[in-house]
């Protein structure tokens, strides 16, 4: 007991309670090592943010050739300088209201990781705000809805001046089978 308050008046902790926490936020699967910089876009009036090294470019709306038999949230594919990408709608993913474009609607276009491969999408959102640099300070785990909602497509909830983030894993906001569909398209 007495090396136990020795320990934590020089700042110390014993290896037990290092491990607990270490145990806890890999068992609820939240990290706080997402800190960096992010691309924050809005999604029916809420902010999420993407982390900036999985972000290839921004662009606007540009025509987009419907593929036939595909769910509803893959809006189909584009040209982009001679490079057909299949392009996705966040808002319909996520079970949102469809919204028509307006001159704010814009494809970010991301590389999504499938295992060892990477795929080249475009997913429209209703707007691009800005990079964040967010730090861990800043970040706080999901909340906890209940069991059967999966909440693994969040890396964590940045807390930004008055606003909050919901940090995306893109790369788990699609599951495996829906990015290898989306593959086979081009």
């Amino acid at each position: 007991m007495l090396e136990k308050e020795n320990a934590k008046q020089k700042g110390f902790f014993p290896m037990s309670q290092e491990i607990s926490a270490i145990e806890r936020s890999s068992s609820t699967g939240f990290r706080r090592d997402v800190a960096g910089k992010y691309l924050t876009f809005l999604l029916g009036g809420e902010v999420y943010g993407l982390e900036i090294l999985k972000v290839q470019e921004i662009i606007g709306i540009i025509d987009i050739t419907r593929v036939p038999r595909m769910p509803d949230y893959m809006l189909g594919v584009i040209n982009l300088r001679g490079k057909v990408l299949p392009v996705l709608d966040l808002r319909l993913k996520f079970s949102m209201e469809q919204q028509e474009a307006t001159d704010r609607t814009c494809i970010i276009v991301a590389q999504v990781s499938l295992g060892r491969d990477t795929v080249t999408m475009g997913i429209v959102v209703d707007e691009v705000s800005e990079v964040l640099d967010i730090s861990h300070e800043q970040i706080e785990p999901p909340p906890s809805i209940g069991t059967s909602i999966s909440m693994e497509f969040i890396l964590g909830m940045g807390k930004v001046s008055e606003n909050v983030v919901m940090m995306l894993d893109i790369d788990k906001v699609f599951s495996k089978d829906e990015v290898a569909a989306v593959a086979s398209v081009h």
